[in-house]
C-alpha cells in the first residue's frame, strides 16, 4: 500500500504556486492551470504575426483553393472565397482569444466561466479528442514529405522489402517515414508554450523562402505560370454563390480549432493588446498568400505535366522521376525538409499545445501541458492515422463536419464574456468547487450553455447528415453551408435569452474588463510577502 502511494506521489505533477498548494483542489487547479505568470508572458504582437505565417504554411492549406477550382471556379473567385473566409474568422479568433490575452487564462479555463467547473469537461474532452486525432493525421501527411526528401537522398529506399501485412494498412518503407517524423516531432513538445514563439519565427522565414523558390522553380520550368491562371469559371448566379458559401465555410473549418485555440496562446500576450492589430491582418494575409503559392505552382505544373498536380509533396515526388540531376535531388530535399518543418509546426500550433491545455484541465494533478502534449502524440501514433485515411475517402469531410461543432461552444464562450459579465472575471472562482461562487451554477454545470450548445448543435445535425452521403432536404445542405454562422449564432442567441431570463451570479450592466477577486493583486502580494521573508532569513543568518 505504501509503494502504491509513492508510485502515485512520484506521478504528480509539480505544484509549484501558491494558490494550488494551499487550495487542495488539485481536481480543479495546477500550475498550468492557474494564471499565467507575469515572467511568462512573453508575446509581442510579432510574436502572433510569425505564429499565423507558421501556422498558415502546410500541406492541407496549400491544397484548399484545388478543390474549389476543380468544381469551377476560376482561381480569382476561390482565391476571393479565400480571403473572405479567413478573413471572416479574423474577429472571431480576436474575440475568442480576449479573455485569455486580458486575464491570462488558457481554453480549459475560460470555458469554465460558461459552462460551469464540472460542466466544462465535456468540452475540454471533445476538443482534446480531435486534437489528438489530428495530430495523427498531420503526422502521416509529414511522414509522406519525409519519403520524398529521403528518396531524393536515397533513391533506393522504393526498394525497401514489406515485411507488414497487408492488414496493417501500410508498408515498411512508408511506415519507416511516418515513424522518423513522429520521432523527430517529439523534442517540439517539451519547450514551455511561451517559448516555442522562436520555433514559429524560425519556420515562418524558412518555409516562406522554401514556398517562393518552390513556385520560382515551377515558373521557370514550364517556362510560365500555366493554364489555369488563365481558366475561366464556369459556375454563375445562385450556383456560383453558393459554391462561395461552400467554399468560405471550407476555410472556416479549417480554423474553427484554432478559433477556440486562441485563449492558449492569447494567455502569453505581454499586454492584451498585443494580439489584436497583428492578428487583424496577418491571418487572411498568410493564408491568402500561400493559397495563391500553391495555386501558381499547380497552374505551372499543368504545362510541365499535361495536367494540375495540386499537392506540393505529390509534385516534388514527380520531380525524382527519370533521373534527376543533382540539383533537382538537392531542390527537392531542401523544399521536402521545409514541408516538414511545416507539418511540425502545424501539430503545435493546432494539436499537441491544446491538447496538452485540455488534458491538463482533465487530469490536473498529474498531467501538465508538457506530459498532455506527449500524450497526445503517443494517441496519434497508436491509432494507426494512415488506417482512418485510406479507409474512407470522405474521413476528411467528417473531421472537418464535426470540427464545426465547436461553433456552438465558441458562441457560448463569446457571448458569457462579451454580452452577459461583459468582460467581469471572478478569476478566484476559476478554481473552486464551492456553492456561492460565480461558476458552480447547478453543482457545477451552467444549464443555460448546454441548452446554447445542443441548439447549435441540432440546427446542423441535419445537413451534417447530407454532409456524409444520405439524401436531405436543399433547405438543410444550404444552412449547413452556413455551419458557422448557424451554430455560433444560434447557440448565442440561446445562451443570452436564456442568461436573460435567468441572470447568472455576477452578470453586469456595463463593459468593463476586470477581475473582481483581484486574484493577480493578491498573487502578488503573497510573493512580495514571501521574497520578504526569505530576505529577512538570509540577514538574520549572516
Amino acid at each position: 500500500m505504501d509503494f502504491a502511494r509513492k508510485v502515485v506521489k512520484a506521478l504528480e505533477v509539480p505544484h509549484t504556486q501558491e494558490e494550488s498548494s494551499s487550495s487542495g483542489l488539485q481536481f480543479v487547479s495546477s500550475d498550468d492551470l492557474l494564471p499565467v505568470p507575469v515572467e511568462e508572458r512573453t508575446w509581442t504582437a510579432f510574436s502572433y504575426v510569425a505564429f499565423w505565417g507558421s501556422t498558415s504554411i502546410n500541406v492541407s492549406t496549400w491544397m484548399i483553393t484545388s478543390s474549389l477550382i476543380v468544381n469551377g471556379m476560376s482561381w480569382w473567385q476561390a482565391w476571393l472565397c479565400i480571403w473572405l473566409g479567413y478573413g471572416v474568422m479574423m474577429p472571431f479568433i480576436i474575440l475568442a482569444g480576449r479573455p485569455g490575452a486580458v486575464f491570462h487564462i488558457t481554453f480549459p479555463v475560460v470555458n469554465r466561466a460558461s459552462f460551469g467547473i464540472f460542466g466544462s469537461l465535456w468540452c475540454v474532452f471533445n476538443r482534446a479528442a480531435m486534437a489528438c486525432i489530428w495530430y495523427g493525421v498531420q503526422s502521416s501527411i509529414g511522414g509522406t514529405c519525409v519519403l520524398v526528401m529521403l528518396r531524393a537522398i536515397w533513391p533506393s529506399v522504393d526498394n525497401i522489402p514489406n515485411s507488414m501485412p497487408a492488414s496493417s494498412g501500410t508498408n515498411t518503407r512508408d511506415f519507416m517515414c511516418f515513424i522518423i517524423f513522429w520521432i523527430i516531432s517529439l523534442p517540439l513538445i517539451w519547450p514551455p508554450v511561451h517559448t516555442i514563439r522562436h520555433f514559429f519565427t524560425f519556420k515562418t522565414i524558412v518555409t516562406s523562402i522554401a514556398c517562393l523558390v518552390f513556385m520560382i522553380w515551377c515558373i521557370v520550368k514550364a517556362k510560365g505560370i500555366g493554364p489555369i491562371i488563365h481558366q475561366p469559371g464556369t459556375l454563375h448566379g445562385s450556383e456560383l454563390a453558393w459554391s462561395m458559401m461552400v467554399g468560405i465555410s471550407v476555410c472556416i473549418s479549417n480554423m474553427i480549432t484554432l478559433t477556440t485555440n486562441a485563449p492558449d496562446f492569447g494567455s502569453r500576450a505581454v499586454s492584451p493588446s498585443a494580439p489584436i492589430w497583428s492578428q487583424v491582418w496577418s491571418i487572411p494575409f498568410s493564408y491568402g498568400t500561400i493559397c495563391l503559392l500553391g495555386v501558381i505552382v499547380s497552374s505551372s505544373s499543368q504545362t510541365i505535366y499535361g495536367y494540375a498536380i495540386w499537392s506540393p509533396v505529390d509534385l516534388l515526388a514527380m520531380f525524382l522521376e527519370d533521373d534527376p540531376s543533382g540539383a533537382t535531388r538537392f531542390g527537392v530535399v531542401f523544399i521536402a525538409a521545409s514541408f516538414i518543418v511545416a507539418q511540425m509546426g502545424t501539430n503545435i500550433s493546432a494539436n499537441s499545445v491544446s491538447a496538452g491545455c485540455d488534458l491538463t484541465a482533465l487530469f490536473p494533478r498529474f498531467i501538465n501541458i508538457r506530459r498532455g502534449g506527449y500524450l497526445c502524440a503517443i494517441v496519434g501514433l497508436v491509432m494507426c492515422p494512415w488506417n482512418l485515411v485510406s479507409s474512407s475517402n470522405r474521413f476528411t469531410s467528417y473531421m472537418s463536419a464535426y470540427s464545426v461543432f465547436l461553433s456552438a461552444i465558441a458562441g457560448v464562450m463569446a457571448t458569457e464574456y462579451w454580452l452577459v459579465r461583459k468582460g467581469h472575471y471572478n478569476v478566484a472562482d476559476l478554481y473552486v468547487t464551492r456553492k456561492g461562487s460565480w461558476y458552480w451554477y447547478s453543482y457545477g454545470f451552467n444549464l443555460r450553455a448546454y441548452a446554447g450548445y445542443l441548439a447549435g448543435i441540432i440546427i446542423n445535425v441535419v445537413g451534417f447528415v447530407g454532409d456524409i452521403g444520405i439524401p436531405v432536404p436543399v433547405a438543410a445542405t444550404h444552412i449547413f453551408d452556413l455551419n458557422f454562422f448557424a451554430g455560433f449564432g444560434t447557440s448565442s442567441i440561446v445562451y443570452y435569452v436564456l442568461s436573460r431570463l435567468f441572470p447568472p451570479l455576477g452578470s453586469a450592466g456595463k463593459f468593463e474588463e476586470i477581475d473582481v477577486s483581484g486574484y493577480e493583486e493578491r498573487m502578488t502580494s503573497i510573493d512580495r510577502d514571501t521574497n520578504s521573508k526569505d530576505d529577512t532569513i538570509e540577514k538574520d543568518s549572516v
